[in-house]
């Protein structure tokens, strides 16, 4: 690996341009989700409940990439809201499924448009979408295999 990437400025770090670019990504979500009273943590939370309803805060966990004390707060506050319910184990009452409420169900395409909308100020020209989330992948995986030893 070459030693001069990290005889960079703040700039022209790879880390920095990840970071403002999530800090970015997360405000412009933010803004969409003031109109169903959500915080982008907690869309993440419904998003994976969405992929797949009745999981324990675990997998939620692991499809986030949140740890446990983030994210039993944000049940905590969806639970209140309205969002979602649990339910204990039929066997083992320590463990806990997580559900999606009605709310969460129907509010799901009045988000993905108020998304929609604030994405369309974006010059999806000028960044091919698709091809950078296949890249973030593979630097995702190359980040876990090293952050896994």
């Amino acid at each position: 690996m070459d030693e001069s990437i990290f005889d960079r400025s703040l700039d022209d770090q790879l880390c920095f341009r990840l970071y403002s670019a999530s800090i970015g990504m997360s405000k412009l979500y933010s803004q969409a989700l003031l109109s169903v009273n959500l915080t982008f943590p907690q869309y993440l939370v419904v998003l994976a409940l969405w992929d797949t309803d009745g999981i324990s805060a675990t997998e939620i966990g692991h499809q986030t990439g949140m740890g446990i004390g983030t994210l039993n707060p944000i049940i905590k506050r969806l639970e209140a809201h309205g969002w979602l319910y649990k339910e204990p184990h039929a066997s083992d009452k320590r463990k806990t499924f997580i559900f999606l409420d009605a709310k969460a169900k129907q509010s799901k395409d009045k988000i993905n448009q108020a998304i929609l909308k604030q994405l369309k100020g974006f010059d999806h020209k000028e960044v091919d979408l698709l091809k950078l989330m296949q890249e973030l992948g593979k630097l995702q995986t190359q980040l876990d295999k090293l952050n896994s030893k």
